[in-house]
């Protein structure tokens, strides 16, 4: 018996013991492939001696202070190494326990900074369909997708919702993708003039899309053109960088890839690489004189903000990605992957797409892979995939409503940075006997 509320109220979970490079080891001994870890978090595996040693060394100085009375020093330098790389125009960063925590900030930011320069008229947040950006209720409600919404919908604030740019679902034939990148941007404008446009405070998107759609990068120069529109309009820039972020897509930053700067960044997850709670909000001067010239403060805050033993384990988390050139194997094993899942699944009838960018990738399946139409969701295709993968020692991120938030299945892969040829290879092998025996089941 278990006193816990687990995500499923019913389920009966392995326990996980240990931790060792790119496995977890249940309490039976047996061994699981983290091929997406866990939640696109685990960047340097499991048990990394740098990082370990780091977490022990804050906790014999320093576990807590808290951030109404002091600050600290991993919670400095780690503003420090994250404000020297990022984006331009980037200063200053706000250190919270996670992804959606960051998020809600990062709106706040944007409300209060207009409030702040005397525009307290914009309100209004545009966002995509089929992106997810937390779970808090602000965060829900900016994101699209449309499950996670759904039963708490009567508790979120308004928001606005475009299409996103989803080249496999929404380009059309023929179109190239630039003309379908200025299309997908000009939905955006449309729903900005559409709202009044001295009332628009936020655009906000995942630069690569996530867990909701399964990897969709954008096209061409989509985010370029949806970077002039926000300029052109006076409406603040958000990427969500939480779950595609810190070096995940083969560059430190995923809109590096795009050469685009946003007014607000938030990231989390791979930052401390699930070492210990941590996200962050990177935001611009601009933003932040607009506190220090006006009220003098940000009205926000949390308990555990800028933790001395978060702080300390992602500087050593980034440090090691850094100092073992780890980007360049996210490079070159994201290339092997897509590889060899192309290979795997080029002539498979029910895979319609394989996508993504450094080792973020999506698996999309489709019941007829020429008209691109989905299984039936009554089918929960992506479980069966789940289940079967972790009976094959894999784990992988399955997700159901990629069309749409009811319709489509997709598998997500995120290894860690240190995996090897030899190990995206076997990861290959899995998933696809896994994906073979879902749809046997399903048939």
């Amino acid at each position: 018996m278990t006193h816990l509320l687990h995500r499923a109220a019913n389920a009966v979970m392995p326990v996980a013991v240990a931790g060792e490079g790119i496995e977890l080891i249940d309490a039976d001994g047996r061994r699981y492939i983290d091929a997406s870890g866990g939640a696109a978090v685990s960047c340097l595996g499991h048990g990394h001696p740098d990082v370990i040693a780091a977490l022990h060394a804050q906790l014999d100085r320093l576990a807590y202070a808290h951030t109404g009375f002091f600050t600290s020093e991993p919670a400095e330098e780690l503003a420090r190494l994250l404000v020297a790389k990022a984006p331009q125009g980037l200063t200053r960063a706000y250190l919270v326990s996670g992804g959606s925590e960051a998020v809600e900030a990062a709106l706040k930011m944007a409300r209060q900074h207009f409030v702040e320069i005397g525009q307290p008229q914009r309100r209004h947040v545009v966002a995509r369909r089929q992106s997810y950006h937390g779970n808090t209720l602000g965060a829900l409600a900016a994101g699209g997708n449309e499950w996670r919404r759904a039963q708490f919908r009567p508790l979120l604030i308004e928001t606005h919702h475009v299409d996103p740019c989803f080249a496999y679902r929404f380009q059309e034939p023929g179109e190239s993708d630039e003309a379908y990148a200025a299309r997908a941007a000009q939905a955006v404008e449309d729903k900005i003039l559409e709202l009044g446009s001295d009332e628009v405070m936020a655009f906000v998107a995942e630069t690569v899309v996530g867990a909701t759609a399964g990897a969709v990068p954008p096209v061409a120069d989509y985010l370029k053109r949806v970077r002039a529109i926000c300029d052109r309009y006076g409406v603040l820039l958000i990427l969500d960088e939480v779950m595609c972020g810190m070096g995940r897509t083969g560059t430190l930053h995923a809109c590096e890839q795009d050469a685009v700067s946003p007014d607000l960044m938030t990231i989390a997850k791979g930052l401390g690489g699930g070492y210990q709670p941590i996200g962050a909000v990177l935001l611009s001067e601009k933003i932040f004189e607009s506190f220090a010239r006006g009220s003098g403060f940000f009205q926000h805050g949390h308990t555990y903000m800028g933790h001395p033993t978060a702080a300390a384990a992602a500087v050593a988390v980034q440090t090691v990605i850094e100092r073992d050139r780890l980007l360049d194997n996210v490079v070159a094993m994201g290339d092997r992957l897509r590889r060899r899942l192309e290979e795997r699944f080029g002539d498979a009838p029910h895979v319609g797409d394989v996508r993504g960018r450094g080792l973020f990738v999506g698996v999309e399946i489709v019941e007829d892979r020429a008209a691109k139409t989905p299984f039936d969701p009554a089918l929960k295709l992506h479980a069966h995939v789940k289940r079967e993968a972790m009976a094959r020692g894999l784990m992988v991120y399955p997700m159901g409503g990629t069309v749409d938030g009811v319709r489509g299945d997709h598998v997500l892969l995120a290894p860690p940075f240190i995996v090897t040829e030899t190990e995206i290879d076997e990861i290959v092998v899995r998933l696809g006997d896994a994906v073979d025996a879902a749809l046997a089941r399903a048939a």
